[in-house]
């Protein structure tokens, strides 16, 4: 078992080794984590994502987080109830979609942080200020869209930031 592990849970409509992934990856690794990207694009179903998240039992000798990205933060903060990391790292969160079980999942970690476009046309903004709001989220809006790349900088320095203080808990 590694000191420090990120899971990184992909959205319903890419994989596990996308352009955002790959690249958050990267500035964890820089900071001493081992990381983790299981492949969900066979499943659809979010609750069954959960399940296969909480079957692989992540866990970490010090320091655990799981981050997601749109369906996968839907993810990551269901199974958070059940794993309870150090962190939890939200991009552009699928709550408040119909089809899932989950209207407002409760997240469960020492540290949550939600990033979410100013522009995006999936998942409205209000919802995502309401919901960071009522859980007292860190949140950190953005000039971009659901798919958040043109912020992807940013989204590097603040992942690389949030991992810094991970790593002092």
């Amino acid at each position: 078992m590694n000191d420090h592990v990120v899971y990184f849970a992909h959205g319903k409509e890419s994989g596990p080794w996308g352009t955002k992934i790959t690249a958050l990856a990267e500035v964890a690794k820089a900071k001493g984590f081992h990381v983790e990207s299981p492949d969900y694009s066979s499943m659809m179903d979010p609750e069954a994502r959960v399940q296969e998240l909480l079957d692989l039992k992540p866990a970490a000798k010090k320091h655990l987080v799981l981050f997601g990205s749109s369906m996968g933060s839907y993810v990551s903060t269901v199974a958070s109830q059940h794993i309870k990391p150090d962190g939890l790292f939200l991009l552009a969160p699928a709550f408040y979609r119909a089809g899932y079980e989950k209207q407002n999942p409760l997240p469960v970690a020492k540290i949550t942080m939600v990033v979410h476009g100013w522009d995006d046309e999936l998942i409205p903004v209000d919802d995502i200020v309401k919901y960071a709001k009522e859980h007292k989220a860190r949140l950190l809006l953005v000039d971009s869209d659901h798919r958040l790349m043109s912020a992807l900088p940013l989204i590097e320095k603040c992942f690389a930031d949030f991992l810094d203080e991970i790593l002092k808990i």
